[in-house]
Formats: structure tokens, sequence, C-alpha cells
């Protein structure tokens, strides 16, 4: 095999990977929790970016409940996130273990 175009190849697919991970920051996913009441929005490069909380649901005498449905909203967001981009890299690279 040619050193030479193995290098080539890997500096593409790495700068075709840097390009992608710039792209995932502007793709997004939406999670609802608690029926809708919670919606938690994550890009692709895992980050929560927005989090929309209904009025009824805040209630002082039960914070806990509002913190699970949060919690639940966000975890779920970041991995749907981090599932997108599992995707788009797979496309680079194929089904190596990078």
């Amino acid at each position: 095999m040619n050193l030479n175009k193995l290098m080539k190849q890997a500096q593409k697919m790495q700068e075709q990977m840097a390009k992608t991970q710039a792209e995932l920051e502007k793709k997004t996913v939406e999670v609802s929790a608690a029926g809708g009441k919670v919606r938690v929005t994550a890009n692709g490069a895992g980050d929560v970016i927005a989090i929309k909380i209904d009025k009824e649901v805040v209630d002082p005498n039960d914070v806990e409940f509002l913190e699970e449905i949060v919690l639940g909203g966000v975890k779920q967001a970041v991995e749907q996130g981090k599932a997108l981009a599992q995707s788009e890299m797979t496309k680079i690279t194929g089904r190596l273990q990078l």
C-alpha cells in the first residue's frame, strides 16, 4: 500500500470530520417530556441550547417533579444529539472504530 496515498486519505477524512463537527453544531434535536410540558433542544455537539417549560408544571410545592422532568428531557436531548453526531461521523469513517 502506498503510504502517501494513505496519508492523503487520512487527511481528507480529518478535514471532513472537522467540517461535519462544525455542521453538527447547527443541527438540532428537540425532546419533549411530561407530555410536551417541558421541551429541551440540543445540538449535534451534545450542547443543550434551549429549555422551555410550560407554566402549569411549575408548582412551588413540588419542585422535585419539575427537576425530574427537566433532567429527563435534558438527558434525552443530549443522547439524541450524540446519536446524531455518531450517525454523521459514521458516514465519514464507515465502520472504523476511531
